[in-house]
């Protein structure tokens, strides 16, 4: 089966609830920044579809939305945010390539990408702004955003399990017999 046309449906369909997810917390910009609906999909979309795509999904979201629903602003938080999200979809599509498929090793690598996706929004906010201590990255990376952290913890894996399901049980939902 070529997965390519699965991938390249997928990666739209997480761009576009990358876009849409954050109407539902936008009316209050705190539950925003506390549950990180943009970053859902992203997450979930290196797991399903690969690092390419990941990286591609995580680097337009937040620019698309800056530009069509003028949130976030542009300069620097949505620019800031592309390099944390196109990381979010890189390192979990790469380590999902690389690690056995088991639960231990999705959260393993989803708290890698989470990792490292905090990471480079701090390096993208300093080289933006240059102003970014260490007391403001652990408070918005890590403080601020505890509850979109857990969200994440406990969503994004049984999703990325039953889209997996999903997708390997697809022939036989066409009636196609199974190889």
């Amino acid at each position: 089966m070529n997965r390519r046309p699965h991938q390249i449906t997928l990666s739209a369909v997480f761009l576009a609830l990358a876009l849409i997810l954050p109407f539902f917390t936008g009316q209050i910009p705190q539950f925003g920044q506390m549950l990180l609906p943009m970053h859902l999909p992203v997450l979930i979309c290196g797991f399903v579809c690969g690092w390419r795509e990941g990286l591609l999904v995580g680097f337009l979201a937040p620019l698309l939305r800056s530009a069509a629903f003028g949130m976030p602003p542009l300069y620097p938080t949505a620019v800031a945010m592309a390099f944390e999200l196109a990381t979010y979809g890189t390192v979990t599509g790469l380590l999902q390539a690389r690690l056995p498929r088991s639960t231990a090793s999705l959260l393993a690598s989803l708290v890698a990408a989470m990792l490292a996706g905090r990471i480079a929004w701090a390096a993208a906010t300093f080289a933006l702004t240059g102003a970014l201590t260490l007391e403001l990255f652990l408070a918005a990376a890590f403080l601020n955003a505890w509850p979109g952290i857990v969200l994440q913890l406990l969503l994004v894996p049984p999703v990325v399990a039953g889209i997996a399901r999903l997708v390997q049980e697809e022939p036989a939902m066409r009636g196609s017999p199974r190889r």
